[in-house]
């Protein structure tokens, strides 16, 4: 399923992202950023109800200025520590910064939710094609969209909803911003089982794909393609794969 999930990528449309049996156990409905709509918020919100993020290439986040949460925390006494988040205890959460655009009202509407998710996919986008841009000058925190900056190894390092979905946009040929959501139960108030979320798949059309398909793929040594100008294809396994992950970006 790995294949019909990229290419639902790239089309725009949601695919349902299960990470694994031994991390969190969450199926996050996922969409390139740059084909967010006000529906597709809403459909988040309702159908899955969990916190609506948008998660950002590394390397983007850098260029940015997108610190980790953490940093900007780090000296209070409710800063997270290392060890402290129990599916994953050998690092640290992957939340930024909480942002609304500037030509938002509240923030929190469809709309305007949907209108801060474009903005950050093209900032990250014109940011990996070496353009100048000034985050702040269209952004305000804190806002109601939370931003998730990924692991600088991606796989190699974490293997986070954050990173699960900034790979498959990497190994899609799409701009690596991914907005993702929970799905959860209103039963019994956890996380969707997977089956359930199978079955809200088939019932809508969508792919389903588990964390573990996509680590296969990530490890294959498939090429790697993220949009950016004048460079060229690199591997996507192995130690060698994972350097030089973080330093070729190509265009697509």
């Amino acid at each position: 399923m790995i294949d019909e999930a990229l290419q639902a990528l790239r089309d725009g449309k949601f695919i349902l992202l299960y990470d694994f049996d031994d991390r969190e156990g969450e199926t996050d409905l996922a969409i390139r950023s740059d084909a967010v709509t006000p529906a597709h918020i809403r459909q988040m919100r309702k159908d899955g109800g969990g916190l609506i993020c948008t998660a950002v290439h590394p390397q983007a986040a850098e260029q940015l200025g997108l610190p980790f949460a953490r940093d900007v925390f780090a000296g209070s006494l409710v800063c997270e520590k290392t060890g402290d988040i129990p599916y994953d205890r050998k690092n640290n959460s992957s939340f930024s910064l909480w942002v609304n655009h500037r030509d938002t009202f509240t923030g929190v509407t469809d709309r305007d939710r949907a209108l801060t998710v474009n903005a950050i996919a093209e900032h990250v986008r014109l940011s990996l094609e070496g353009e100048p841009v000034r985050f702040h000058d269209e952004f305000r925190s804190p806002g109601h969209m939370a931003l998730l900056r990924a692991a600088d190894g991606l796989l190699d390092q974490r293997r986070g909803q954050t990173e699960l979905s900034i790979a498959m946009a990497a190994m899609a040929g799409v701009t690596p911003a991914i907005t993702i959501c929970e799905m959860l139960d209103d039963e019994s108030g956890y996380a969707l089982t997977r089956s359930d979320a199978k079955r809200y798949a088939r019932e809508h059309g969508l792919v389903f794909i588990g964390g573990n398909e996509v680590m296969e793929r990530w490890n294959r040594g498939t090429p790697v393609h993220v949009p950016a100008h004048g460079q060229q294809s690199i591997p996507a396994s192995g130690t060698a794969g994972a350097q030089a992950r973080m330093k070729g970006i190509v265009h697509d």
